[in-house]
């Protein structure tokens, strides 16, 4: 029995008696190969790193002026940038204070009729208005360019206008009404129109107005425009164009305030 395995061992091909469980032995050679192009693959790579790095500093090397003044450009544009940052918020501050303290004293109370005498109080809302409006001047003078600046003008305007100076007040108003800020230059048209009509410029008062409704911002809607044009209208005996205006106001702003008002002119009509 034991002889008969061996025949069939021996009688078997050579393929039958290698276990395929077990892979080809790999020869040293193959091994040595692998391991010289791996090397090789890191060589190339270390070669071209470093002609990529001769060649950078080469190039620095002969820019090293147009290098120099590149980055010291820079370094100054930077400085520039930060420097004229910090100085613009401290100025902007500075502009707050100032018109907060010119605000502060446009809105000081009154002193009562009858009462003592008290430091720092008016007797009357047209030296009141002349003390604020030299604060509101000088602000509008040293912050031109700043909104705080367009600001006082407006007020500056206001207060020329409680003096009774309507020619200053009409240059102060205006001057703020072409700002570049909508807000701020709403603000003065509504105030500015108010002055046309009481001035007997009524034509002037029905532009200004059109040009804040055409171009509303978020303190001066297209509604209250219209309800100003349309209080105008009325004082001129134009109702039906008053009408018209306010059925439009109402009709637009049902459950808001301005078309409550609307609503309001119209019963009254």
């Amino acid at each position: 029995m034991a002889l008969g395995k061996l025949l069939v061992a021996v009688a078997a091909p050579p393929s039958v008696l290698i276990s395929r469980s077990d892979p080809p032995a790999r020869s040293s050679n193959e091994g040595n190969e692998n391991a010289v192009k791996t090397e090789t693959r890191h060589a190339l790579k270390q070669d071209k790193f470093a002609q990529a790095a001769a060649s950078s500093a080469s190039w620095i090397t002969e820019h090293r002026p147009g290098v120099v003044r590149w980055v010291i450009t820079i370094l100054v544009v930077v400085v520039v940038l930060v420097g004229s940052a910090v100085l613009w918020t401290m100025r902007s501050a500075s502009a707050d204070t100032a018109l907060g303290a010119a605000m502060d004293l446009y809105n000081t109370a009154l002193a009562v009729p009858g009462a003592p005498a008290v430091a720092g109080e008016y007797t009357s809302a047209a030296d009141r208005a002349k003390a604020a409006n030299a604060q509101f001047l000088s602000v509008a003078d040293k912050y031109s360019l700043m909104k705080q600046g367009t600001m006082a003008k407006y007020f500056a305007g206001l207060t020329y206008e409680e003096m009774g100076q309507n020619g200053q007040a009409e240059t102060e108003l205006k001057a703020a009404a072409g700002s570049w800020d909508r807000d701020v230059a709403n603000v003065a048209k509504i105030a500015l129109a108010g002055l046309y009509h009481q001035t007997g410029r009524d034509s002037d008062a029905v532009n200004t107005y059109n040009e804040i409704i055409a171009k509303p911002s978020a303190t001066v809607s297209a509604a209250v425009a219209q309800l100003d044009l349309a209080d105008l209208y009325a004082a001129q005996g134009k109702t039906d164009q008053a009408k018209a205006l306010w059925a439009k106001v109402q009709d637009a702003d049902k459950e808001g305030a301005a078309g409550a008002i609307a609503g309001q002119k119209l019963q009254a009509k």
